[in-house]
């Protein structure tokens, strides 16, 4: 069975991962992705 917890739980550890991924980038990198995702 999975719990609303469990999925909380993942949800918690995708964001540590993506911020932990994230700060290890330099800024420049960041700017570019930013601007690609607004173009949806």
């Amino acid at each position: 069975m999975y719990t609303i917890e469990m999925a909380y739980a993942r949800m918690r550890e995708l964001q540590d991962l993506a911020n932990r991924s994230r700060a290890q980038q330099p800024s420049a990198k960041l700017r570019a992705p930013k601007r690609a995702a607004k173009k949806r």
